[in-house]
């Protein structure tokens, strides 16, 4: 049984909700790594399966209300390649609802383990090196989105964009943060997972610059909505 198109309202409190678990999910499993192993491969490998997972399930929960952006590079992304069909107000309402449950999913998991709520982060992560790193996994993530709306086989989601920030997580320099509203949110912990806030600015600019490559390789790969890549039929063969 098909849901009924969700309204304005209903699609904004779900990405409000799901982008606060997500970063609730990171932080949270960031502290607890923290607290169980000293070894920076184990607290690595235990944030990176618990965001994968947590994310590829909250994809799959509200995708059907909302698309499950939880992030403001895949809305203005999607924005940018249907602009016809979707206005300036609903990508307002994404971004404010993205940013707003951030900030609630890291205080929330910073409360949930006993720490105070709103300490800044102090962990610098502004190096060049960095950055590229942010705007390769930023790029790649738009990639998949866009890719998998092309090729027509966005019900994959769940699967492959967990899959990817999971692997990006590891292969990339900067952790794959790859979402400015989630950048902002883990400024507000001092963990593992964390911050520093003076860093953010630079963090952002590199995953919109990620966003804008992402963008362009798939216009590339897959060409634009209007002529959009769908399978060539083979010239029919004479006979005769």
């Amino acid at each position: 049984m098909r849901m009924s198109p969700a309204s304005l309202p209903r699609r904004a409190t779900a990405e409000f909700t799901g982008t606060a678990a997500l970063v609730a999910v990171i932080v949270g499993s960031g502290i607890r790594a923290d607290s169980l192993s000293q070894d920076i491969g184990v607290r690595l490998l235990a944030n990176a399966t618990a965001s994968a997972l947590g994310l590829g399930l909250l994809i799959a929960l509200l995708g059907p209300l909302s698309g499950a952006h939880f992030n403001p590079v895949v809305t203005l992304s999607e924005w940018w390649g249907r602009r016809r069909e979707q206005e300036g107000r609903e990508v307002l309402a994404y971004v404010t609802a993205q940013v707003a449950g951030a900030v609630a999913g890291a205080l929330l998991a910073e409360a949930m383990f006993g720490r105070a709520p709103g300490s800044w982060s102090t962990e610098p992560r502004a190096a060049l090196h960095l950055l590229l790193g942010e705007a390769v996994a930023t790029a790649g993530l738009v990639l998949v989105v866009q890719g998998l709306r092309h090729i027509g086989r966005p019900q994959l989601a769940p699967v492959a964009v967990a899959g990817y920030i999971g692997a990006a997580i590891w292969f990339t320099s900067s952790g794959s943060f790859a979402n400015p509203a989630a950048t902002v949110g883990r400024s507000l912990t001092d963990s593992f997972t964390g911050i520093a806030p003076a860093s953010v600015p630079a963090y952002a600019a590199a995953q919109l610059l990620g966003m804008l490559l992402g963008m362009g390789l798939a216009g590339v790969l897959y060409g634009t909505d209007r002529t959009a890549a769908e399978p060539r039929k083979a010239p029919a063969r004479r006979t005769g």
